[in-house]
């Protein structure tokens, strides 16, 4: 019993962090700031614990419905260092938008919990503890700014599709149970075959369920509105978080328990990636705020991940891990630049705010150009190497198809893109914006700005780390 609650140490102190902040908020009045810093703080801590994990030999606890592994604890430590940024950067933005609540933060770290419950979920029971705890923290979130009628708008339609997307993904664990016999994926593993039409459909409600949580086509209506309306810290956290635990439990549930039914639930991700891929592209053309086409863009990253998910190799996964790890740098980078673009204590979102921008703000603007020729994949930037590694996975198991229309995706993305750099540094110049940002804010852009323009020098070190991750 004690070596497991060793294992769950990082679990146990976020738990314990969340009832402590929630007593200083109760007792302390004003508190709101010193609530923030402490949870800022007590994620720097639980990166220091997930980090001593990450040598540890793969230990499953509580009858085996918990699994601490190499993936678990990497996954982990992704949602650790994307939540210190994501509080890094947004601490002036929630005090303009007078969203300083100390129910803000704490918000932020059950939905974190919520999150790490999932990556280490190897029961579907676990797993939808996890994901509800994670949801129920999102709901609030994205309605957070009560005064503002899109933000409670983006909450509301938030919360009524996620329920009924869980609603069908507990029709899916619900049917799994009663044809495998068992919740357990080490258990449902030896109860499976490929002619139990049952378990099918069991898996489609899932991965409808999973879909949803990341955004992919045909389950992607919620993502422009809840990304546009509400405020843009809780539309950076919806950009990164739920996707790293997300793709995590997608990784978990199609290749423990469900392996020997690949023929099943390959089909389903290939049209999921397809439909993403391209959708999220050209639907993309035609946005002029930028939270909404952040929003159609990640639709289309998505679609890139699980092209990797669906080769069935260690190759495919370990590429799909590094396509998020530098997707969420890239978003953590363009989102820095969007709480830069701040006059007179108003933010501005909408691509025509960009007019000129490098004429007034020139290291901005060549931030911005680094991050947005990266997403759209042009070498020697990070981004291109994301989409190298899967591309290489998918051509390896012969999926030219899917490959084709990878790259077809990525020459109709380039075009709105390269449309907000033209703006940028063509367009007639405009007022200028503030210059007094924070010290989190300009060193988050600094270092994600830096790792986007020189991991070409050595993208073996990203490589190294995540192909000790063995899951086939």
């Amino acid at each position: 019993m004690i070596e497991n609650l060793e294992l769950i140490l990082p679990e146990i102190f976020v738990s314990l962090a969340i009832m402590l902040f929630l007593i200083i908020g109760v007792y302390k009045k004003n508190s709101s700031s010193l609530v923030y810093y402490l949870s800022t703080v007590s994620l720097l801590v639980l990166f220091a614990l997930l980090f001593n994990y990450y040598s540890l030999s793969e230990s499953s606890l509580f009858n085996e419905s918990y699994k601490i592994d190499k993936l678990a604890t990497f996954m982990k430590l992704l949602t650790a260092v994307s939540g210190i940024f994501v509080m890094l950067t947004s601490s002036k933005y929630i005090q303009l938008n007078k969203i300083d609540k100390i129910e803000y933060p704490i918000l932020i770290l059950s939905s974190i919990l919520g999150m790490m419950v999932m990556i280490s979920s190897n029961d579907l029971i676990v797993f939808y503890m996890g994901l509800e705890l994670q949801s129920l923290a999102l709901y609030v979130l994205a309605s957070f700014n009560r005064d503002n009628i899109f933000s409670t708008e983006s909450g509301l339609k938030y919360f009524v599709l996620s329920a009924l997307s869980s609603g069908l993904l507990l029709y899916g664990c619900s049917l799994i149970y009663g044809f495998a016999e068992s919740t357990n994926f080490n258990v449902i593993i030896n109860n499976t075959n490929s002619a139990n039409y049952g378990l099918t459909f069991g898996i489609v409600f899932i991965l409808v369920g999973l879909a949803f949580k990341i955004s992919a086509v045909p389950f992607h209506m919620w993502a422009p509105d809840v990304y546009q309306g509400s405020p843009t810290s809780v539309t950076l956290f919806f950009a990164i978080l739920p996707k790293i635990a997300a793709l995590t439990v997608f990784i978990r549930f199609l290749y423990v328990p469900f392996a020997n039914m690949n023929d099943q639930w390959q089909i389903i991700i290939v049209f999921l990636s397809i439909g993403s891929m391209l959708f999220g592209a050209v639907a993309a053309i035609g946005q002029r705020n930028l939270k909404r086409l952040v929003a159609y863009s990640s639709i289309g990253h998505m679609g890139y991940a699980l092209a990797g998910l669906s080769t069935s190799t260690n190759e495919g996964i370990q590429s799909s891990i590094i396509y998020m790890t530098i997707y969420l740098i890239m978003n953590l980078a363009f989102f820095s630049c969007l709480f830069m673009l701040r006059r007179n204590e108003s933010y501005y979102e909408n691509i025509e705010d960009l007019s000129g921008l490098s004429k007034n703000h020139p290291i901005l603007s060549f931030s911005l150009l680094v991050i947005l020729f990266s997403l759209a994949g042009i070498p020697p930037l990070a981004g291109f190497f994301a989409k190298f590694y899967i591309f290489m996975a998918v051509i390896e198991e012969s999926m030219y198809f899917l490959a084709i229309v990878g790259l077809l995706s990525t020459v109709i993305s380039a075009f709105y893109y390269l449309r907000i750099i033209k703006v940028i540094y063509f367009d007639p110049d405009m007022d200028k914006y503030d210059t007094n940002h924070h010290f989190g804010l300009k060193f988050t852009l600094a270092i994600t700005t830096i790792f986007i323009l020189i991991y070409f020098i050595y993208p073996r070190g990203l490589t190294d780390l995540i192909s000790k991750i063995i899951i086939i």
